[in-house]
């Protein structure tokens, strides 16, 4: 059985649908549902009523040891964590706690119950500010916020479980997310939204009377906005299992950035928004933010090369995925479907 902790989030909850679409159905999703959603596992069982579901906390140990006391788990795809950047920065104990802590919880377990296989969400954020473009594997690692730092502990706390108990891991570190499942069955779904495309596409849906800021016109780039790399949450769901194939077959550890290689303007992404939406959105100029870099985007040949990896989709189906899925949640909220 092959456990997914924060199966039941974004990023989980569509490489729960890959690897069931591609066979694998021996699944158990572990969450504590803080920010996933019970209505996306009730949505993945529909699919398969083999996904098996436990509620629970990898800060509390004894909810991680009778996941393992009671099934046999064979591999982990860890993606249970807190990952709001800014809130990272002022509340570093909640993340500390939750993502380090819990993730400590989890390895040992794993090696109590000879378990040592596992495929860890990392991201782009460990590097901190890029010294160069784009950014592979090798670039240094100087995180320069509380989310990043802990995502850095968790990767070298792996590389010394591997050297002293023979855990194997892959770190999957990817840039940025977008889209949606592509029947809109699941998507993207945060209580407290800060991804770029989603806020664009509530602002068109006008539910919140929202208006679209981009903050700073005034870098080195194309059109003056920051560029960064959008990768489809359903190839990164397809990178996942790539990856736990090949740590299976392999049995050693790794790191690969997941990305497209190919930076996109946030003036560029509100185009192709408007574009998929078809009329004009609210917007404005506002200040740059403090610590966004001008140019983020990955270097990928690492997983292409050994995983046999790389993006299927366009940034113009991220984001008509991603409408129509903001569509669906809409109109589930506005139902009272959803509690």
């Amino acid at each position: 059985m092959i456990l997914i902790t924060g199966g039941a989030g974004y990023i989980g909850s569509h490489t729960v649908l890959n690897f069931l679409n591609n066979g694998i159905k021996d699944i158990m999703i572990f969450d504590n549902l803080e920010t996933g959603h019970i209505e996306t596992v009730k949505e993945l069982q529909k699919i398969s009523s083999s996904v098996k579901f436990v509620q629970g906390d990898l800060r509390n140990i004894g909810d991680v040891e009778n996941v393992f006391s009671s099934n046999k788990i064979d591999a982990v795809i860890h993606f249970a964590a807190n990952s709001l950047v800014a809130e990272s920065v002022i509340e570093p104990r909640k993340y500390y706690n939750n993502n380090v802590v819990g993730t400590l919880n989890l390895l040992n377990t794993m090696l109590d119950n000879n378990c040592k296989k596992i495929v860890f969400s990392s991201t782009c954020a460990t590097y901190g500010e890029p010294e160069y473009t784009p950014i592979d594997e090798e670039h240094p690692q100087n995180p320069i916020n509380t989310y990043g730092m802990t995502k850095l502990m968790i990767e070298n706390i792996m590389f010394d479980y591997d050297r002293a108990y023979g855990l194997k891991s892959i770190k999957l570190r990817y840039f940025n997310v977008a889209g949606a499942d592509k029947d809109s069955r699941i998507g993207e779904w945060h209580n407290i939204e800060t991804h770029v495309i989603p806020v664009i596409l509530k602002a068109a849906l006008n539910d919140d009377n929202s208006t679209f800021n981009i903050y700073g016109n005034d870098y080195a780039t194309v059109d003056g906005t920051c560029i960064r790399d959008y990768v489809n949450v359903e190839d990164l769901a397809e990178a996942h299992r790539l990856a736990y194939l090949y740590l299976s077959k392999e049995n050693c550890s790794d790191v690969f950035n997941v990305g497209t290689e190919k930076g996109d303007s946030v003036k560029h992404v509100f185009e192709v928004c408007e574009k998929v939406v078809g009329k004009q959105i609210p917007h404005q100029i506002a200040p740059r933010r403090s610590g966004d870099p001008a140019k983020l985007y990955a270097n990928a040949d690492k997983i292409k090369e050994k995983l046999g990896w790389k993006p299927q989709r366009t940034l113009e189906m991220s984001i008509s995925s991603a409408y129509n899925w903001e569509k669906k949640l809409a109109s589930m909220l506005d139902s009272n479907v959803v509690v």
